[in-house]
């Protein structure tokens, strides 16, 4: 009965210490190491415990579940009727660049001047750490990707755009 008591006073105290937040164990007071005081909105907080499981408004989540540093969509009307699910896709991409300033600028161009070609279609442009990027479309196949990839080089407009894989933004 002894030990039964204590393997689950034990169990107890393993999983409440399992349930503590990375914030939480940042803030703990430590012999001779002194204490850290942390300061932020909630909404960082959640993020930075992993709390938050969806993406901030404005943000996307990422095909291996991150969320990039910096994400604007454009052409998806947040207003349209239908729930949306994310699914295995395809996209363009109009613009890979570096993390600088001129890149953000070069990307945000590249989505404007696709979604006057192409305003049917939705308009990513996202930072990835290093780089920004402009990707378009939500395509379920590689077929319907390739025509519209075909119609932008007939345009002769984005020449080093390609496919490429993605989760895409379906509307049910």
């Amino acid at each position: 009965m002894k030990y039964a008591f204590a393997l689950t006073l034990w169990l107890s105290v393993l999983m409440l210490s399992a349930q503590q937040t990375f914030t939480d164990k940042l803030q703990q007071v430590v012999e001779s190491a002194g204490r850290i005081i942390l300061h932020q909105d909630k909404s960082i907080t959640d993020l930075v415990n992993g709390t938050n499981k969806s993406a901030a408004p404005g943000q996307k989540r990422q095909v291996d579940g991150t969320t990039p540093q910096y994400s604007d969509t454009t052409g998806l009307d947040s207003l349209s009727l239908g729930s949306k699910v994310k699914m295995n896709g395809f996209r363009i991409q109009v613009y890979f660049g570096d993390n600088s300033r001129k890149g953000k600028t070069e990307a945000r161009a590249a989505g404007l001047r696709f979604r006057d070609s192409f305003p049917q279609y939705a308009v990513y442009v996202s930072f990835v750490s290093p780089h920004w990027k402009c990707q378009a479309g939500d395509f379920r196949t590689m077929e319907e990707a390739s025509e519209v990839l075909r119609q932008i080089r007939e345009m002769g407009i984005f020449r080093e755009a390609v496919i490429v894989k993605s989760k895409i933004n379906v509307r049910l």
